[in-house]
């Protein structure tokens, strides 16, 4: 990783540990080694200066599955010389996990977690209420959440080094679960270890006991549990900047009533994409993609038009800037700033 003008830069290896991250973000170093092919202690030393450039980093965020707790998309519009309080209030919501300003008729985009509807009403909807110089808010909420940000990837690795990484992902995994662990609902001394994650998604059972002055054994114990429960989305970000794809795009759509399995799976195939989901609201599906430049919008449009039959490309949204993303709060370059605000009684972890 070089030192340039505008940051760092990044080199075809350092790109190759994020995508490795990506496909297995608790990757131990020794594993990651046989599979790139590079000494443990490079990856390690290369993984710390990636972190402190604020150029990548692990997080884990509540997953958002409906089935399971609310995932909602609100529209803002805000006065116009307020609209940076504004942002920075609605930024300091820990439900609110993402925070993007749009080129369009509406002002920010929201992404809002929380593990109830009522729970959405009384900690979201009464903190938007209740901001100063917030004028109107509009939210879609979410039916069916078919693919999310953390599973888009950089694919710079070979498929077999893919495939070898998702076996390794797989084979951790599977280590921690254990019959009814999925879905299980959890008691709040393992919900104390959730900020510590989302700070970094990396953090071992020993990191996370020194910080809460348990024991490292009990720790372990409810570390496996949280990561079995699925119910926290592990994943490798990058800054957008450095992934190629600096553009945000959001789709607003329809899609014909009964097709929608289907036509999240061809949207899938677009590399592209960050999310697709299935909505409440005047339209019925959501799409986000990461764009090399503005012109990719309408070949976007036309890959959707040819693989989607009867879709309905609504409204298309460019973001103009991600002020925070699933929890972390980035600089004006797209890096992380290192301030990650958590559900945690208004806990803000920074370095």
């Amino acid at each position: 990783m070089k030192e340039s003008r505008g940051g760092v830069e990044l080199s075809e290896d350092d790109l190759a540990l994020i995508n490795a991250l990506q496909i297995a973000p608790r990757l131990s170093w020794s594993d990651a080694a046989d599979v790139l092919g590079v000494h443990a202690t490079t990856l390690a030393s290369r993984w710390e200066r990636l972190r402190a450039a604020g150029a990548s980093w692990t997080t884990a965020h509540l997953i958002g599955d409906p089935k399971r707790m609310c995932l909602a998309f609100v529209a803002v519009d805000c006065e116009m010389n307020r609209r940076e309080q504004v942002t920075a209030s609605l930024a300091a919501v820990p439900e609110i996990v993402t925070v993007e300003e749009a080129a369009s008729n509406r002002d920010l985009m929201l992404t809002v977690v929380t593990r109830s509807l009522e729970e959405f009403s009384t900690k979201v909807v009464s903190r938007l209420k209740e901001t100063e110089g917030l004028v109107k808010y509009q939210t879609a909420l979410c039916t069916r959440l078919h693919s999310g940000g953390g599973a888009w990837r950089l694919n710079v690795l070979s498929r077999a080094q893919q495939n070898a990484l998702g076996e390794l992902a797989r084979s951790a995994g599977s280590g921690a679960e254990r019959p009814g662990a999925a879905g299980e609902q959890l008691p709040a001394s393992h919900l104390d270890l959730l900020p510590y994650l989302a700070r970094d998604g990396r953090a071992t059972a020993a990191d996370i006991a020194r910080a809460l002055g348990r024991n490292p054994a009990t720790v372990q114990r409810q570390l496996n549990r949280v990561l079995a429960s699925r119910l926290l989305s592990l994943r490798c970000e990058i800054a957008q900047r450095y992934s190629s794809f600096p553009v945000t795009c959001q789709w607003f759509v329809n899609v014909p009533a009964g097709r929608h399995e289907s036509a999240a799976a061809e949207i899938r195939t677009i590399r592209n994409v960050r999310l697709s989901a299935s909505t409440t609201g005047p339209t019925n599906f959501v799409i986000i993609m990461w764009l090399q430049s503005l012109a990719d919008v309408m070949d976007a449009e036309l890959a959707l038009q040819q693989k989607v039959p009867g879709i309905d490309l609504v409204e298309s949204v460019v973001m103009l800037s991600t002020v925070k993303r699933v929890g972390w709060m980035l600089n004006e370059d797209s890096t992380a700033s290192g301030a990650v605000v958590v559900d945690a009684h208004g806990l803000e972890l920074a370095d």
